[in-house]
């Protein structure tokens, strides 16, 4: 067999192999199921806890390769080529973003889906009534939640530090919270001698269920002055 013809053979060969290959993927591809994201809520995350959700999707032509397409995760939050949401979230707040999968495929099909993640604080504190003086009394109120699935041991004194760093509790509550409470309100006030006071509301949670402790703590910007009385 002459030189020439060894090699156009062996071209011919390489050719029908790589149109034998480009064939089979296409029938490959051509059975392959359609490409569909299966997940379409994620689980709720606590702020500065560990967190982990895999977003799963069937069909197409593995592997599949995901992209954070639109939007943002929490702060402390990363999204994998897997599919994997993974970090310690230090926001908390609801955050609207989209995802896309893509196949192997030639042409390669893809999907979106839409998805909320809620990072919910386990234990919140907000302000009720905000603080004021009226006369020689400080008041106001805080609201507090429970935004887990146990209960809580809850402890919340509220202090107001005069100028000298004397501290005078205008509020003391315990008692048990209820799992996933939303705003119990909290009173607070009393009669003070005349000065400027800090105020400092500090709620402490534990959990007997699961040996946690949450903590949540308020401090206004400004002082309040207590101008009457002695």
């Amino acid at each position: 067999m002459r030189g020439d013809d060894l090699c156009l053979r062996r071209q011919l060969v390489a050719v029908l192999g790589l149109l034998s290959c480009l064939i089979g993927a296409a029938a490959g591809q051509a059975s392959a199921p359609p490409l569909e994201v299966l997940t379409t809520t994620l689980p709720n995350a606590n702020l500065r806890k560990s967190y982990e959700a895999r977003i799963e999707a069937q069909g197409g032509v593995a592997p599949l390769k995901w992209e954070l397409t639109e939007g943002s995760l929490p702060e402390g939050l990363v999204f994998s080529r897997d599919g994997v949401i993974s970090g310690i979230p230090t926001t908390a707040g609801e955050f609207h973003f989209t995802v896309t999968v893509r196949d192997s495929g030639t042409p390669a099909y893809q999907r979106q889906q839409n998805l909320t993640l809620i990072v919910v604080a386990p234990l919140l504190a907000e302000w009720g009534r905000y603080p004021k003086v009226s006369g020689q009394r400080l008041e106001g109120s805080v609201l507090v939640s429970n935004q887990t699935k146990n209960d809580f041991d809850l402890t919340v004194i509220v202090l107001a530090v005069n100028e000298i760093g004397r501290a005078t509790a205008i509020g003391y509550q315990h008692f048990a919270l209820k799992k996933n409470s939303d705003r119990i309100e909290i009173p607070f006030g009393d009669n003070l001698p005349r000065g400027r006071y800090q105020l400092n509301v500090d709620a402490v949670a534990e959990v007997p269920a699961t040996d946690s402790i949450y903590r949540a703590r308020l401090v206004p910007k400004e002082k309040f002055e207590v101008k009457v009385g002695p």
